[in-house]
């Protein structure tokens, strides 16, 4: 950890969260374009889930070792790694297309090998933000990067919407490839007027540096508490990330559907800059528990109709529900890590907490084709119960499970509660913060 932490630090973070703002932009057109290209292809809601489960899976396989590199080396340049080779996926997958026969497996393929490079990322730059910045900017800092993280769905989906509608995938993969060399390029502004702290030698041993990290995050009950907790968030996110697109396309264009996701997104836009101004000083546990209960009733609004004005209300409290659970746990747990170990713990946490993504992606495809919307089309199994509340139709069976996914949301968030770990957690922070009259 550096010494002094000073303004320096929080304009050096601002560079790299504006090339992480853009890069998030031109990643989040990629992955809005290809959910519609492949669904366009296949009319396979299991097509996109395993297009999405290649996004996901080796980044969340390889982010411990990633996490121990960042302990390792220089953190910044392993981001410039990361976003470099990463790219060479795009390009691979950018020259199938241009045959004019490209098939799903080599879709999944070529994003499968984008983001096993790109796990290198996650690690080194949340550390990195911790090399940074003091402990009272990290909630401030915190809000910054979900404002980055939200132009995923901001900001991406309606370029992403309004190129495919009038150009075509191509043209956005070129632009991503070009968003990684703005970013690359800010990485390299700050790396040079940062200095890095010299690291022991000593052999790298990836099982020992792993059994530590792990060591670290069971140390804390509420630690591993949170980062459960935020593995049950992620399972329902992915639900409603693999098929609300596909249930959308079902009665909307991909204008459209571009248009009515970035519309919903502003709920986080909108929360991640009240966050950013400080608003969440204390009481975290109750923050989470309100934000999950929300989050759990608008999801399942979301899902209950086809009706456009009744989901753009839906999706947008229930995006603008989420940064305040995920920044308190976030704080919760960047203050009780230690700087010079955060590398392999975040490596770790990013595997554990990620599990209910990948749970999602693998199951929710198939239940989406084979379960649920079978059973809710004419004739089906419920048609003539659910499907009298909620409507029966070709994707109202996603509907149902988004529904379901909702009413597990705020499950979640009575088991979190009652938690007594998470609780003791707040209250030893809560003690370490009064006497240096820090905010979170």
């Amino acid at each position: 950890m550096n010494d002094v932490k000073t303004d320096a630090g929080f304009k050096k973070f601002l560079v790299i969260w504006m090339g992480e703002l853009i890069s998030n932009i031109g990643t989040g057109m990629t992955a809005f374009g290809l959910g519609v290209y492949v669904w366009q292809l296949t009319k396979s809601a299991l097509d996109v889930a395993m297009v999405e489960m290649a996004a996901l899976l080796p980044m969340i396989l390889f982010s411990p070792a990633a996490g121990v590199l960042a302990d390792r080396f220089d953190r910044r340049l392993l981001m410039i790694i990361g976003d470099c080779v990463s790219g060479l996926g795009l390009i691979l997958l950018l020259v199938l297309m241009n045959t004019g026969n490209i098939q799903v497996w080599q879709i999944c393929l070529c994003v499968g090998f984008s983001s096993a490079f790109a796990s290198l990322l996650d690690p080194a730059y949340k550390a990195t933000l911790t090399d940074l910045l003091s402990e009272d900017e990290y909630a401030k800092a915190s809000g910054m990067v979900g404002i980055a993280s939200s132009s995923k769905f901001l900001i991406s989906p309606i370029i992403g919407g309004l190129i495919l509608a009038f150009y075509s995938m191509e043209l956005i993969i070129i632009i991503d490839i070009l968003t990684l060399a703005v970013t690359v390029s800010t990485i390299l502004f700050v790396r040079k007027s940062l200095s890095v702290k010299p690291l022991e030698k000593k052999d790298l041993d990836f099982f020992k540096d792993l059994k530590e990290g792990w060591q670290i995050i069971v140390e804390s009950k509420g630690v591993m508490l949170l980062i459960v907790l935020v593995s049950v968030l992620m399972f329902y996110m992915g639900i409603i990330q693999v098929l609300s697109k596909p249930m959308i396309l079902s009665f909307a264009s991909e204008k459209t559907t571009g248009i009515l996701q970035t519309v919903v997104a502003c709920g986080m836009m909108v929360s991640s800059i009240l966050i950013g101004t400080g608003i969440i000083k204390r009481n975290f546990v109750k923050v989470m528990v309100v934000s999950f209960v929300v989050s759990g009733i608008t999801m399942a609004g979301f899902g209950a109709t086809t009706s456009i004005p009744v989901i753009i209300i839906s999706g947008f409290l229930f995006f603008a529900s989420l940064p305040f659970a995920t920044t308190c746990i976030d704080v919760l747990i960047r203050k009780s890590i230690d700087n010079e170990k955060q590398g392999r713990a975040w490596g770790l946490i990013s595997l554990i907490s990620q599990i209910g993504f990948v749970v999602a992606y693998v199951i929710a495809g198939v239940l989406a084709d084979y379960v649920f919307n079978p059973a809710l089309v004419e004739g089906g199994i419920l048609a003539n119960s659910v499907g009298k509340i909620i409507g029966t139709g070709e994707t109202r069976g996603i509907g149902f499970l988004i529904i379901l996914s909702g009413v597990g949301l705020i499950i979640t968030a009575l088991f979190v509660s009652k938690s007594k770990g998470i609780r003791e957690m707040e209250k030893q922070k809560d003690t370490e913060l009064i006497p240096t009259e820090q905010s979170i």
